[in-house]
């Protein structure tokens, strides 16, 4: 069973501020570091120092951060498990997905899995990569279906699948110049997601390897729902940066058009993670084996 100070250890790592853990756990600032110095003494190793006046963890704290996150998360799951022994045969998971990866890559094969594997209920999260990351440290879900970067060192991790990225108009759009490469674009009005989806860093990752950034655009506006970006852009408001596979019906009925970029192929992995060293691994392994597989997903 996962001991008190451990729950405290990790309310810490993801608060970073010893205040607030002591808020979230109702206990006092004391009886919170009592608990950090309790847990180095054991590991003989300090877990955190103050750098530029804030709170970080060291290697060490790292370490045991990323081993504790797995076997709380475990343990928890495994009372599932528990539960569902004494009740039945139920699985029950938590599967978080961003917005591509949920609604334009993921979902037909997920309802096909669960058709034929029908002692699994899944629930379904969706978020930006940044949310669903926290969400798996904090033990809230299982794994999640991302298309944003992560810590390939701090997860265990499949490529589900690889996507195009692909700039996107009105099929009767006019350019204030005619776009050759990327930086042509720059006097367009740009629908970007916000800060922590998927879909935002691959584009400034992308712009960036080009010395370039979002705020070069003329125009840039945020709109956080994908299918309202789409329902702007076929209105001419303006250009996005989109997964092809979002887009799909929409090139092939013709109400968006592709623009082809000299220099701009940028292709990026929809991954499937989960917390590395999970005593669950050959289930997750196997659900991902059943989604991969599948033939909604070729």
């Amino acid at each position: 069973m996962q001991d008190f100070r451990v729950a405290t250890f990790l309310t810490v790592c993801r608060t970073m501020n010893y205040t607030r853990a002591a808020e979230e756990l109702n206990v006092t600032q004391p009886a919170v570091s009592q608990h950090i110095a309790y847990l180095e003494k054991a590991y003989g190793a300090s877990l955190f120092d103050y750098r530029n006046k804030k709170l970080a963890l060291t290697a060490a704290g790292r370490m045991l951060r990323d081993a504790l996150s797995t076997m709380a998360h475990d343990e928890a799951l495994l009372r599932d498990r528990v539960a569902e022994a004494v009740a039945g045969s139920r699985v029950d998971l938590v599967v978080g997905m961003t917005l591509t990866a949920g609604e334009y890559l993921v979902a037909a094969p997920l309802a096909d899995f669960l058709v034929e594997h029908p002692r699994y209920r899944v629930t379904v999260r969706s978020g930006g990569t940044a949310e669903l990351l926290e969400l798996l440290g904090m033990g809230k879900i299982d794994c999640a279906f991302v298309e944003g970067f992560f810590d390939k060192s701090a997860y265990a991790w499949n490529v589900y699948r690889s996507e195009r990225f692909v700039c996107v108009c009105a099929p009767d759009h006019r350019f204030s110049q005619d776009p050759g490469r990327v930086e042509d674009l720059f006097g367009e009005h740009v629908l970007v997601r916000e800060r922590g989806s998927g879909t935002r860093a691959v584009l400034e990752h992308a712009l960036a390897a080009r010395n370039l950034s979002v705020d070069g655009f003329s125009q840039v506006s945020v709109v956080e729902s994908l299918d309202i970006i789409k329902v702007f852009v076929q209105r001419d408001m303006g250009i996005a940066f989109l997964y092809e596979a979002a887009v799909d019906r929409e090139l092939r009925e013709g109400t968006l058009r592709a623009v082809e970029l000299e220099g701009f192929s940028v292709e990026h992995d929809i991954a499937f993670i989960r917390l590395r060293n999970s005593i669950f691994e050959q289930e997750f392994q196997y659900l991902f084996d059943c989604l991969a597989g599948s033939g909604s997903h070729t």
